[in-house]
């Protein structure tokens, strides 16, 4: 874990290039800002040299007998070294490898999920280590293990390649699983991003109501009409069922 700057009480670093007064030796070979050879020269003569022209001296093989210097600007050197070094490390490619562990006795969902972990950190271009951990007795069958092992690299050929072999390490199996050319090619990634959208969905979404039916917005609103007024038509619809009663009843007393 980095210390922070703060707490970090080491010294800075120091740039171990010596240059100018910073060369301690009595005589260098000189190299002049155009590559020409200038050849042995005094230290006070090839620091002379350079401050006639507004540059550094600078010692760029140190062990040499005598040490090499060079006429440069060291500021613009240092600048041109960083840029080369960022160029660098750009290509390159920097892999990671995950760990995925597996039992001899996994159930089929959970083998599922953890073969769409493994394929995920391949898609990523990252290496797989699979384990497979054995507990008690089942150390005792490796077969098994192996016969896991190579079920999910079949699985997986699409995206990974094998290099390296089930191998067993105590109550470990271990496998390693790089991402296969195809992965590294970008060729999933373009499947991917190019995929369109599943047929009918601009159907589905845009369609208009079948058999002239409202929209879906008024029909609700028409429900919302209802239920606001719906309890007036209750009290409305009570009194002439009240009169339809009574009139009945002294029909049914005159008979």
């Amino acid at each position: 874990m980095p210390v922070p700057r703060r707490f970090d009480r080491r010294p800075p670093e120091r740039d171990p290039t010596r240059i100018n007064e910073r060369i301690r030796v009595p005589e260098v070979r000189l190299i002049g800002e155009d590559g020409e050879q200038i050849g042995v020269l005094k230290i006070d003569d090839a620091l002379r040299y350079a401050q006639e022209r507004d540059l550094d001296l600078v010692e760029v093989a140190p062990e040499a007998k005598p040490p090499v210097c060079r006429v440069l600007d060291y500021s613009k050197y240092k600048y041109e070294q960083a840029q080369k070094q960022k160029q660098a490390r750009k290509h390159q490619q920097q892999i990671t490898i995950r760990e995925i562990k597996f039992r001899p006795k996994i159930a089929q969902h959970d083998y599922d999920t953890k073969k769409g972990h493994v394929e995920r950190f391949l898609r990523h271009r990252d290496k797989v280590k699979v384990t497979i951990m054995f507990r008690g007795r089942e150390v005792t069958h490796p077969e098994r293990g192996v016969a896991l092992l190579d079920r999910l690299a079949d699985e997986l050929t699409e995206y990974a390649i094998v290099e390296q072999r089930p191998l067993q390490d105590g109550r470990n199996m271990t496998m390693m699983l790089g991402p296969s050319k195809a992965v590294l090619a970008g060729q999933f990634d373009r499947a991917t991003n190019g995929a369109e959208p599943a047929e009918g969905a601009e159907a589905t979404n845009g369609a208009e109501p079948a058999n002239g039916a409202e929209p879906v917005a008024t029909a609700e609103a028409s429900n919302g009409a209802e239920a606001t007024n719906g309890a007036e038509p209750v009290a409305q619809d009570a009194e002439p069922a009240a009169e339809v009663a009574a009139e009945a009843a002294p029909a049914q007393d005159g008979e």
